[in-house]
């Protein structure tokens, strides 16, 4: 017993409670902005494909209907700037955290394997490198990993969770080229792809690892992960997919047949139809890009510094100077009756940052500028 938590680090939000207490002890109630998860109502187009296709008494197919295979790939054509990815290359994942916990395991990683990571990210990828017995290692730098041959998977995350940094075009191919001589994987967790407020992103777009201008049309060696939870507000659907390289997505879907993790059918409707609509997206980039505005002038009137930030759901703060220690920022905030969660959860180089997040309702978002600035 145990074995398959032996060597996990603890749960991170389980240590925010004594935080989160705190914050509700406050007169008028905790503005929780610990945790990126959409308050906003599912799209009604989503609502009603999901409706439409409920009866649905037949076990779903692991590789998703050929409906939700193209509208994948008519998505990334248009929205990310990805054509001609083959529908066969595309696989439905239950949102995208179980793509990216269990990926290394599914490509057969194990001891004396490396996964690269972003050196501040999203705790999952040194999660995913745990359970398989490989080694995670932390870096920004190429040249930290290029030519290691144990070198196995290298993960990409632009925007970043949590700090919004963008990749743009030649870091892109800098990481894709590495990787090949190499004869690594690079899987790119792009889900906040489309959530760029800042220059050049916002009018340019974030781009892919999948756009021709990285990979020159080859696709070989090369995942994207694509979640729909933040655009689309389907968080509580468990919908996203991952696409790219025909031959590694073969190789998933066989395991996954195998283990039958299937994409229950009417997600699998719901999610075609969240693909194939703009329009919703649009809505909720406005309501996003809105709150943004209101909490960094609020957080910034307040004596703090947002850094990064062009893209992705959060701010990126940190408190004035070289910056306190963020746990201290969080009990600091917490006695504003807001929950933030510490730079310390992504790595030890956010230990002197905080992760603000933009998923609160119009009215949390004015309650909590206002505690920041007195007004």
């Amino acid at each position: 017993m145990g074995l398959v938590t032996a060597g996990l680090p603890d749960f991170p939000w389980d240590t925010l409670a004594p935080h989160a207490e705190r914050a509700r002890a406050h007169p008028d109630g905790i503005v929780d902005l610990s945790v990126g998860t959409p308050v906003d109502p599912t799209p009604a187009v989503v609502r009603e494909a999901l409706a439409a296709a409920a009866d649905a008494p037949g076990y779903p197919t692991t590789h998703g209907t050929p409906a939700l295979r193209e509208a994948a790939v008519a998505w990334l054509a248009r929205r990310r700037g990805a054509p001609g990815v083959d529908p066969a290359a595309v696989l439905p994942t239950v949102g995208s955290k179980e793509l990216v916990a269990s990926l290394p395991s599914l490509l057969g990683l194990g001891p004396g394997d490396v996964v690269v990571h972003p050196e501040v990210a999203y705790p999952t990828y040194d999660v995913g490198a745990r359970l398989a017995g490989a080694t995670a290692l932390p870096a920004d730098d190429v040249g930290a990993w290029a030519r290691r041959r144990d070198v196995r998977l290298v993960w990409l995350n632009s925007p970043s969770n949590p700090t919004g940094r963008v990749l743009g075009v030649d870091e892109l191919r800098a990481v894709v080229t590495a990787a090949r001589a190499s004869g690594a994987v690079v899987a790119s967790d792009e889900c906040y792809g489309l959530l760029a407020w800042e220059e050049p992103w916002a009018t340019h777009g974030v781009p892919s690892v999948l756009d021709p201008r990285v990979c020159d049309g080859d696709r070989t060696g090369l995942l994207v992960v694509q979640s729909l939870s933040k655009q689309s507000n389907l968080a509580g659907y468990r919908a996203g997919f991952v696409a790219g390289d025909p031959r590694l997505v073969a190789s998933l879907l066989e395991v996954r047949k195998h283990a039958g993790m299937m994409v229950p059918a009417p997600v699998q409707a719901a999610a075609a139809a969240a693909l194939a609509d703009d329009a919703h997206v649009v809505e909720q980039l406005a309501r996003y890009r809105r709150r943004r505005a209101v909490l960094r002038e609020a957080l910034e009137t307040a004596g703090y510094v947002v850094e990064g930030s062009a893209a992705g759901l959060y701010l990126w703060v940190r408190a004035p100077g070289v910056g306190q220690d963020g746990w201290r920022t969080v009990a600091d905030l917490a006695e504003l009756g807001i929950l933030v969660a510490p730079g310390a959860f992504y790595g030890p180089s956010g230990a002197r940052h905080v992760r603000v997040a933009l998923t609160a309702n119009d009215d949390d978002i004015a309650r909590a500028a206002a505690r920041l600035t007195g007004a």
